[in-house]
């Protein structure tokens, strides 16, 4: 009991979402995605390295 309420109001939100169209500003995805990869400043290191610098804490000493 007492759950009916809150489940209308999931399905009120739940059907706004889907037949909702909200407004795309294209402008500002253009700007988002002209401005680059924010991820390229990232560097992946090199197995060898990684495996230098962890070399140390092998726990292959069975």
């Amino acid at each position: 009991m007492g759950r009916g309420r809150a489940k209308a109001k999931q399905t009120k939100v739940a059907r706004e979402l889907k037949y909702s169209s909200p407004s795309t500003d294209f402008d500002a995805l253009q700007r988002e995605l002209a401005s680059g990869d924010p991820f390229s400043r990232h560097t992946v290191e090199d197995d060898d390295q990684v495996d230098s610098r962890y070399s140390e804490y092998s726990y292959d000493e069975r």
